[in-house]
């Protein structure tokens, strides 16, 4: 697949970029994207939720009344689960959410989702570029003459840049990877992806490798 290779004014450069029909033009396994969404949201819980049962209370033990002859319901320590304040039954406990997926499972799951998103249309690339300084100015300029202002943005990137991502981290609508982080969930999330030429080939060599 061509795609078309603007610059940041968003004008066409001219040139053209091939999309890897192994990487971007798949048939998309929905199972497989389902399951890793799921481990990376797993992965992102702290699991450090915690409440009390009985034996961790501290309080009194005394029995609080009698057992019979009341009218009412049996009843023991002012720590029982049935008691207001008294501890909880089968409460949480702190535990890891995360789970095993494999590897295969996980790349395909990725090229799926970019399928998805080259079939829809969703997929720009731009040529490299930076910013001489931080200004979110310059975000908002880029987004605007790539007409996806309006657009939920997932921008990739060959290797980290921090002017570009300090440009950025102020817009709530956009967000900035680089190829070897880029995850399953990153794409689906996104409304547009944009990414620049040099991502687009290491990408391809990520890819290849595995």
């Amino acid at each position: 697949m061509e795609i078309s290779v603007f610059n940041i004014e968003g004008k066409d450069t001219g040139k053209k970029v091939v999309l890897d029909d192994a990487i971007f033009g798949i048939d998309a396994n929905d199972h497989a994207m389902y399951l890793d969404v799921k481990r990376y949201l797993a992965d992102q819980r702290q699991g450090t939720a915690k409440a009390k049962e009985r034996s961790e209370m501290s309080g009194s033990t005394r029995k609080l009344k009698k057992q019979k002859g009341t009218g009412g319901a049996r009843s023991g320590d002012i720590n029982s689960p049935v008691m207001v304040g008294g501890a909880r039954c089968f409460g949480p406990r702190p535990r890891d959410y995360s789970f095993k997926l494999n590897k295969k499972v996980k790349l395909l799951a990725r090229k799926s989702a970019l399928s998805c998103k080259a079939k829809d249309g969703q997929i720009i690339v731009v040529e490299d570029f930076d910013f001489k300084e931080p200004k979110t100015k310059n975000f908002v300029s880029l987004k605007n003459n790539l007409k996806i202002s309006d657009k939920k943005s997932l921008l990739v990137l060959s290797i980290e840049n921090k002017n570009v991502y300090l440009s950025s981290r102020n817009l709530d609508r956009s967000k900035i990877t680089t190829a070897s982080k880029l995850t399953t969930y990153d794409v689906l999330d996104a409304q547009s992806l944009v990414f620049t030429e040099s991502a687009v080939e290491a990408l391809n060599k990520i890819f290849e490798n595995k």
